[in-house]
């Protein structure tokens, strides 16, 4: 049985799946697909092509498939795909893709706390973390399990890699390195993502090589094809797959930086 407010309005071509409850002031378009078990909270707007996967808890005021803030865009088809077990607090916004056919995909397990926005044609991992206010311009890709801080901005078609953590306030202009802590206005690497490698269950060995390749690729002076040459050449397949994230990036990397000292004034 599902549990639907007498005031939310639910377009007879929605599609709801089992044990879903509907808080008041709801509003489901035609052509959403709303899975099993979700929980949507009062005032969402869940606008036509949205697909939501089971178990998501949707908080008040959230909005998912708006139109892309894109000015090439034209009325057309296109979707947003979100998987299961997300929870997505007050006042999230999503937008469907620009391109006909076109898909902005979130992952399962992801934590958008408030305000958070995601635009046109992102795609999230899973288990992915946005602190308050974090914002993504259009074609960004973030990894499994990045963590993005509060009021943190990214700019269209950058890459967050997995177990990448941005500090509150940066402003992120080239692709973040994953496993790799990055922070400032432009974001700029600062050191390994200690705190988040150990939650993520990696054990000393693993993390000493990443230490070492940070070191190599970002604070040795070498050439670059030289200090990717020695990282492909690690046996370790974390320092590998950092390897292979930077020889694909299309915008340049966020490079190494020293955190300012604070005085006493500060």
């Amino acid at each position: 049985m599902n549990s639907i407010h007498t005031t939310a309005i639910i377009d007879k071509a929605a599609q709801l799946g089992d044990n879903v409850a509907v808080a008041p002031y709801v509003v489901i378009e035609a052509d959403v697909v709303v899975g099993d078990d979700c929980d949507i909270g009062a005032h969402c707007v869940i606008k036509r092509h949205t697909r939501l996967g089971q178990r998501n808890r949707i908080a008040e005021h959230t909005v998912i498939g708006g139109e892309p803030q894109d000015v090439s865009f034209r009325p057309r088809e296109s979707q947003v795909w979100i998987g299961d077990d997300n929870c997505l607090r007050e006042g999230v916004t999503i937008h469907r893709a620009t391109k006909a056919g076109g898909v902005t995909r979130i992952g399962n397990e992801n934590y958008l706390m408030a305000y958070a926005h995601i635009a046109h044609d992102c795609t999230l991992g899973n288990h992915v973390t946005f602190a308050n206010g974090a914002t993504l311009g259009g074609h960004v890709h973030v990894a499994d399990r990045a963590f993005l801080s509060a009021y943190v901005v990214v700019h269209q078609f950058c890459r967050i890699g997995k177990y990448a953590m941005i500090a509150g306030l940066s402003a992120v202009r080239q692709d973040c390195l994953p496993f790799i802590l990055s922070a400032g206005n432009p974001a700029h690497a600062r050191s390994l993502n200690i705190v988040g490698l150990r939650r993520g269950g990696f054990d000393s060995e693993q993390i000493r090589a990443l230490k070492r390749a940070y070191t190599v690729l970002l604070r040795s002076g070498e050439p670059l094809q030289k200090a990717l040459q020695r990282l492909q050449d690690s046996e370790s397949s974390l320092v590998q797959e950092l390897a292979a994230f930077v020889q694909s990036s299309q915008r340049g990397f966020a490079h190494h930086r020293e955190m300012p000292e604070r005085t006493g004034a500060e």
